[in-house]
C-alpha cells in the first residue's frame, strides 16, 4: 500500500506524541510507558501496511525497545528523590528475568490475538485492583525476606509485562501495593524493573521475528525502528515531568489515574481482539 507524503506526516506525528505521552507516565506512575505505546503502535500500523499476523508483535516488540532508555531516566530521577528501593529491587530482579525469558518463548508461538487478549484482561484486572483496592487489602508479608511470595510474584511481573511489552511497572505497583509498599517507592521500583524486562524482551522479539517475510521495511525482527527513532527522543523528554508530579501528589490520587488510563486502554484492546 502507498503513502502519501501526509500520510507519513500525521503518522510521525502521532508517533512523536506518543513517545511524549509514554514518557510523562513513565515518570508519573513508573510503567514503562508500553502500556500506552502497544495499543496506539498496533492502530497505527495499518497504515504502513503492516500485516495483521505480526502487527502485536511489532507493537510489543517496539515497545519493549521504548522502554529500556525510559527506565533509565526515570529509575534515575526516582533514585535521587529517594523514592527507589534498591534492595526489593536486586532481589526481585532474578525471577523476573526467568519470567521474562519464559514470556519470551511463549510469546513467539502465540498468534496476534492471543497477546492482545492477555493485553486487554491484565490491563482490566490491573484498573480494577488500582481502582477499587481499599487500604485493608494488604498481605502483610515483606517480599524482601519471604521468596516463597517473592518468587512467584516476580516470576508473574516478568512473564506478562514481556508478553504486552511493557516495562513491568503496570503490574509490579499494584502488587507492591497490595504487599503494603508505599505508593512512591512502588512507583520508583517498578520503573527500574522496566531494565530487566525491556533489555532481554527485545533481544528475544528481534530474535523470534528474524527474517519474517511479513515484516514490513525497517524492521529488525518484531522491532520497528521507525517507531524506535520517533518515540524514544521524544519520550526521554517528558519522563522527568512525570516523576515532579508523582512525588508531590497524593498517592489516592495516583491510583485512581493509573486505574481511569488502564481501563479504557484495555476496552479497546478487546474490541481489537474481537475484531472490532
Amino acid at each position: 500500500m502507498e503513502i502519501d507524503l501526509p500520510q507519513i506526516a500525521l503518522f510521525a506525528s502521532a508517533l512523536i506524541v506518543t513517545g511524549c505521552v509514554s514518557g510523562f507516565l513513565a515518570g508519573l506512575l513508573g510503567v514503562g510507558g508500553g502500556i500506552i505505546v502497544v495499543p496506539i503502535l498496533y492502530l497505527l500500523f495499518p497504515a504502513l501496511g503492516v500485516a495483521e499476523e505480526v502487527r502485536m508483535h511489532i507493537a510489543v516488540g517496539t515497545s519493549l525497545a521504548t522502554v529500556i532508555p525510559n527506565a533509565v531516566t526515570s529509575s534515575r530521577a526516582h533514585l535521587r528523590r529517594g523514592s527507589f528501593d534498591v534492595e526489593l529491587f536486586r532481589k526481585l530482579a532474578p525471577p523476573i528475568f526467568l519470567g521474562v525469558v519464559a514470556g519470551i518463548v511463549f510469546g513467539g508461538k502465540s498468534s496476534g490475538r492471543v497477546l492482545i487478549f492477555i493485553f486487554a484482561c491484565i490491563a482490566l484486572l490491573v484498573a480494577f485492583y488500582m481502582g477499587f483496592r481499599r487500604d485493608t487489602w494488604v498481605i502483610r508479608v515483606d517480599l524482601k525476606t519471604s521468596a516463597l511470595w517473592r518468587v512467584p510474584v516476580a516470576f508473574f511481573i516478568g512473564w506478562f509485562s514481556v508478553l504486552m511489552g511493557i516495562g513491568g511497572g503496570t503490574l509490579s505497583v499494584p502488587l507492591f501495593n497490595l504487599f503494603n509498599v508505599d505508593m512512591r517507592r512502588a512507583v520508583g521500583t517498578g520503573a527500574a524493573i522496566g531494565l530487566i524486562v525491556g533489555i532481554p524482551g527485545l533481544a528475544g522479539f528481534i530474535t523470534t521475528g528474524w527474517g519474517n517475510p511479513l515484516l514490513p521495511p525497517f524492521s529488525l525482527g518484531y522491532c520497528s525502528l521507525i517507531g524506535l527513532v520517533l518515540i524514544v527522543p521524544s519520550s526521554m523528554l517528558t519522563v522527568k515531568y512525570g516523576v515532579n508530579i508523582a512525588n508531590s501528589i497524593r498517592p489516592a490520587l495516583l491510583r485512581t489515574t493509573f486505574a481511569c488510563f488502564l481501563l479504557l486502554t484495555s476496552i479497546k484492546m478487546f474490541f481489537s481482539a474481537f475484531g472490532y
